[in-house]
């Protein structure tokens, strides 16, 4: 049964015109307008891509930081040893360990927003990926958080690096910031992210790879863009 929706979110569904396909800026004004929550919500894009996900090749994975940052501020934690478990708490990382760090999170401790690892923590870290992979916390060569270079990857985490990865039906989800963003700030992450996106096409893609995109806020409506302003 589908969710009924709110009074709010149906008078900010109103004042968004049925049918019409807003620019990048226009779309972004009207997120920020309508936005009801008594928070600072996240304002996300999402695209839906022409890739048949079931073939390896046409799977996206990566990561970007985002030249404005994402106004969240990123708990992260390093599993690391020795120099490196020293080099990643200089570079501010919220919590530093190893096999003991493995055992607390074992216990059911996930108080943390990125996981990195050097490679020579994978075999221990390799045990958590029933906890960590559903929640896309395990650390991944393809997103940068399986790195020997732990102070870079801590320093991209707190500075506003996402990640994004395609779901089974080619949809990818993208936080861009918060709704007290100016236009301006969330329109350059959504370029910066559009780009990637743009350049990560599949060789084996054939006609319109971007099929559609569109922004909203936690809670609010979603506000489709024109692909051709773009």
């Amino acid at each position: 049964m589908a969710k009924k929706k709110s009074k709010k979110y149906l008078e900010a569904a109103k004042q968004v015109e049925a049918g019409k396909n807003y620019t990048a800026n226009e779309a972004l004004a009207l997120v920020k307008k309508i936005d009801f929550a008594k928070f600072d919500a996240t304002v996300e894009v999402a695209f839906n891509l022409n890739v048949d996900t079931k073939q390896a090749d046409q799977q996206l994975r990566g990561a970007v930081v985002l030249p404005n940052g994402t106004g969240k501020d990123q708990k992260v934690v390093v599993f690391a040893k020795g120099p490196k478990a020293k080099e990643a708490q200089e570079a501010g990382a919220d919590v530093v360990g190893d096999d003991d760090l493995v055992a607390q999170i074992q216990d059911g401790w996930l108080g943390f927003d990125v996981a990195i690892a050097t490679p020579d923590m994978m075999a221990q870290v390799g045990r958590l990926g029933r906890v960590l992979g559903p929640k896309g916390l395990m650390p991944n060569p393809k997103t940068g958080t399986v790195t020997m270079d732990v102070a870079k990857a801590v320093s991209e985490s707190k500075a506003g690096k996402v990640t994004y990865r395609t779901d089974r039906d080619g949809n990818v989800h993208v936080p861009l910031g918060k709704v007290s963003f100016s236009e301006e700030a969330l329109e350059g992450n959504f370029k910066t992210i559009y780009d990637v996106i743009a350049k990560a096409r599949p060789a084996a893609v054939k006609g319109q790879y971007i099929k559609h995109v569109s922004f909203a806020s936690t809670f609010g409506p979603s506000v489709t863009v024109d692909l051709a302003s773009l």
